[in-house]
Formats: structure tokens, C-alpha cells, sequence
């Protein structure tokens, strides 16, 4: 029986190794990201602190932003068969996160090599079974990795109302999911900056022996949040969480908020209003109740202004009284006297 504590011991330390892999690109010590962050430098000054996804998070109630989105995925020759099944599992991963629909997201995949291909357009999928069909239908191209024609491609034909994409008009995010596991064959730098100048966001996704430096030029900024590196294609479907956070919008009034009566959601904002009744205050959080306005109305008949002298004469009146001035008969009397008084004088 005592081989038993080591064989226990061999387990408990295999699970640990199976977790440990299974966060490979959350920890910031991970070796695989610092060759990303030491890359990351060159275009910004600072170190770039990688987000690390809150679990919570990614449970918390979520509305998909609308996207105009384009997969740009490589199935150059150094991605083998098993290899691009799991692009296509993370692929199909992602339609699952998103709300698929002509009026939500739209979705569309351009695949390359040394070629390019349009597998299919942002205007031919408005639902998640029909785009899930479509993704396990892409076949790899195989042959060399020209990444900077895809991305040229994907902006002058994927992204163009023609293909389905949205008009500026309507302010419907432009999304760029670049995958790749080798360096480019072509430039992309000049064609990324193109890209990113007509309101296309990118995301680079680095595999195994990607050039990260390249990844880094294609990648909108702040890179820390739009540069991300996996060891393997086994484990690229775990990035779907992470952009789950990134792309679905987290409900802030859901989440908590401090407004006393109304929260209103404002992308990935919000804004605080009041009741009926009632207006919001200095601080846009608190409300109080609507104060009645007087109304000023003019007194044709100068009524009020007779009023306010009746009030002033009687109280006048009173005065003279208290002092023995004027003897304690009626009022009608007492202005009687008053006005032989002031006769007199």
C-alpha cells in the first residue's frame, strides 16, 4: 500500500499541470506573452499591461454590440488539418457569443495563403446555423502566408456596403480578427495603417511560431488590448472568452449603478434620469421633486394695488389707535376722522 501516496501525489500534480496550461496567456509573467509586450514597445512608450479577463464577468449579463465583423484567418501550408479544425471550432465559438442577425452582427471570413479567398460575405449569413454551417465548410488553401493581401482584400471587398457591410452612417463598429501562426510574406504595415484609417479596428492572434513584431504593426492600439499570442492552435479556442469581454458589451445598469431612480444604458455608459414629477440634480445621480412656478399675471383693474392700500390703511389705522390718535369708533368712523385729520393738516 505505499506506492499509493506517490501514485496520488502523480495525479494531484498532473491536474495542476492541466490547469497551469489551460491560463497560458492570463498570467503576466507568462513567457509567452512578454515576447508580445516587448514588441508592444516600439509603438508605445509605456510597458503594456495586458488585461487579464474577470471571470465574472464573462457570466454578467451581455448585450453584443452591433458589428460589422471579418475573420481574416491564415491556412497557409505550416497549419495542419487538425490544426485549422480548431481555427473553425473557435470560429464557430465566437458566432455562438455574438447575436448574429441583419440588424446586430454581421459576420464574414476571408481565408489565405498565397492566395486569397472571400469564403463568404458580411450580407449572406443573418443567422448562427446557417453561419456555423458555412465556417465548418472552409477549406484550408495551404501554400505561403501573403497576410498583408488579405488584410487589403478584406478592407476594399469585405468591408464595403456592396459585401453587406453597414454605411458610417449608421456608426456600426468595423471589426478585424487577424489569425496567424508565420510571418508575412508581404508587407502589412502600410496596408494595416490603411485599414485602421478607414475606421477598421484589428485584432492580431498570434499561434505558435508567429512573427509577433508583424502582429504588432497589423494591430490597432492600445496593442495590450488588441495583441494576443497562444502556444498552440489546441488552445486558441479559450481565447473566446476574452473576446467575448471585448466585444459584448457589459449592461452597466445590470452590473450596478447609482442612480436614485432611472439608469439608462449609453453604449458602454450610462446616464441617470428622474421620475415624473421630478428634476435631476447638480451631481446627474439624485432627483427632486419639480418646484411650482408663480405665475405672473398682470392686474388690469389695478384690484391688487387697491388691496395692498386697503391693507396699509387699515394697519395705519391700527397704529394711530394704540397711540389714542384716532378715537376707538368704527373703521368707517375711524377713516372718517383720518381723512379730517389730514384735511386739517
Amino acid at each position: 500500500m505505499k506506492p499509493f501516496p506517490c501514485s496520488l501525489l502523480f495525479c494531484v500534480s498532473l491536474l495542476f499541470s492541466d490547469v497551469a496550461h489551460a491560463t497560458y496567456h492570463l498570467k503576466a509573467g507568462d513567457p509567452q506573452l512578454k515576447t508580445a509586450q516587448s514588441y508592444s514597445q516600439t509603438r508605445h512608450n509605456a510597458q503594456p499591461v495586458l488585461r487579464t479577463p474577470n471571470p465574472a464577468k464573462t457570466d454578467s449579463p451581455c448585450r453584443s454590440h452591433p458589428l460589422d465583423l471579418v475573420f481574416i484567418i491564415d491556412s497557409s501550408r505550416s497549419v495542419r488539418p487538425a490544426e485549422f479544425k480548431k481555427v473553425k471550432i473557435f470560429l464557430a465559438n465566437m458566432a455562438d457569443t455574438l447575436d448574429v442577425g441583419s440588424d446586430a452582427t454581421r459576420v464574414a471570413v476571408v481565408n489565405y495563403a498565397s492566395t486569397v479567398k472571400i469564403e463568404f460575405l458580411l450580407k449572406d449569413h443573418f443567422n448562427k446555423l446557417n453561419l456555423k454551417k458555412a465556417i465548418a465548410r472552409i477549406e484550408p488553401l495551404a501554400t505561403g502566408t501573403m497576410t498583408g493581401l488579405a488584410i487589403k482584400t478584406a478592407m476594399k471587398e469585405a468591408f464595403t456596403e456592396k459585401s453587406g457591410s453597414r454605411p458610417r452612417s449608421g456608426n456600426i463598429s468595423k471589426v478585424a480578427i487577424v489569425v496567424t501562426d508565420g510571418r508575412p510574406q508581404d508587407q502589412v504595415e502600410e496596408v494595416s495603417a490603411e485599414a485602421r484609417a478607414s475606421g477598421i479596428e484589428i485584432y492580431a492572434v498570434g499561434v505558435d511560431r508567429a512573427d509577433m513584431q508583424s502582429l504588432q504593426l497589423m494591430a490597432s492600439v492600445p496593442l495590450e488590448e488588441h495583441v494576443f499570442y497562444v502556444e498552440t492552435y489546441g488552445v486558441i479556442e479559450k481565447l473566446t472568452s476574452k473576446f467575448r469581454e471585448t466585444l459584448c458589451g457589459l449592461d452597466p445598469c445590470a452590473m450596478g449603478h447609482d442612480c436614485e431612480h432611472i439608469c439608462i444604458n449609453s453604449n458602454a455608459s450610462f446616464y441617470c434620469k428622474c421620475q415624473s414629477g421630478y428634476v435631476l440634480n447638480a451631481d446627474k445621480k439624485t432627483c427632486s421633486p419639480k418646484q411650482a412656478r408663480a405665475e405672473v399675471v398682470e392686474d388690469s383693474c389695478k384690484c391688487e394695488a387697491m388691496l395692498v392700500f386697503q391693507r396699509q390703511t387699515q394697519a395705519t389705522i391700527q397704529q394711530l389707535t394704540a397711540k389714542h390718535i384716532l378715537p376707538v369708533v368704527s373703521n368707517g368712523r375711524q377713516i372718517e376722522h383720518l381723512e379730517n385729520m389730514l384735511g386739517r393738516a
